[in-house]
């Protein structure tokens, strides 16, 4: 009996243990403030994915885009990496600017969650798009170097 309920105890607290081991930073940052060291990288490593689409410049989009990425766009289409990365190299989307108005971010270990609100330029096969969105972004922390899993977004009425 004395086995068991030590077990039941052992178990119980590698329970709780686990629970608390990964946890949200304690004060998630707003707008352009990160209050540690990894918020400020993912912060700053989403600020080159941003600064890349308007400039198309693949090979920063390469580096920071995970390659098992899911993008899901606010018109409810998808693209992987090597998909998205091909639109914007054949031209078909095409960044004028992309303007971060909220940034907050959560560290959960080695993943970052980024929810934000952004405008943007852009043409997509033709279409001009002026667009407020709600955003998600999910980032991994990868080899030290962080890397977007996931993007989401959600057209805002203007």
């Amino acid at each position: 009996m004395k086995f068991t309920l030590t077990l039941g105890l052992f178990f119980a607290l590698q329970f709780v243990r686990a629970q608390t081991s990964v946890s949200p930073s304690a004060a998630a940052s707003t707008s352009f403030t990160a209050t540690s060291a990894d918020e400020k990288a993912v912060i700053e490593t989403e600020k080159q994915r941003f600064a890349a689409q308007v400039k198309a410049d693949l090979g920063v989009l390469d580096r920071v885009l995970a390659n098992d990425l899911v993008y899901a766009h606010s018109n409810g289409g998808t693209d992987t990496k090597q998909s998205y990365l091909q639109s914007i190299r054949d031209g078909k989307t095409k960044y004028s600017s992309i303007d971060i108005e909220e940034q907050k971010v959560r560290i959960y270990g080695n993943t970052a969650v980024i929810n934000g609100l952004c405008s943007l330029v852009a043409i997509n096969n033709g279409e001009a798009l002026n667009s407020h969105l709600r955003y998600i972004s999910v980032y991994v922390r990868n080899a030290g170097q962080w890397q977007m899993v996931a993007w989401q977004s959600l057209k805002l009425a203007k």
